[in-house]
């Protein structure tokens, strides 16, 4: 198996649109999901079918998506 290369998600909740928005700047991608799962499936299609431009000598196999996201605490009533 190929040394494993790790692309780094950037994903934040978008209130208003009820989903959640994610960018690799790497890829580059970027994508919008109403969860997390659909975000991290669409990106890694992305990242498979864009490696070989960005990366040719990276084997597709040994991608892996890290989606580090951010979305704002809803404050809890006492």
């Amino acid at each position: 198996m190929a040394r494993p290369v790790i692309f780094t998600v950037s994903a934040t909740w978008d209130a208003e649109a009820s989903a959640w928005s994610g960018y690799c700047d790497e890829i580059p991608a970027a994508a919008d999901a109403p969860t997390l799962d659909e975000l991290l499936e669409k990106v890694s299609r992305m990242a498979v079918d864009l490696a070989p431009d960005n990366y040719p000598e990276v084997d597709p196999e040994a991608i892996f998506i890290q989606v580090v996201a951010l979305r704002e605490a809803v404050p809890v009533a006492a």
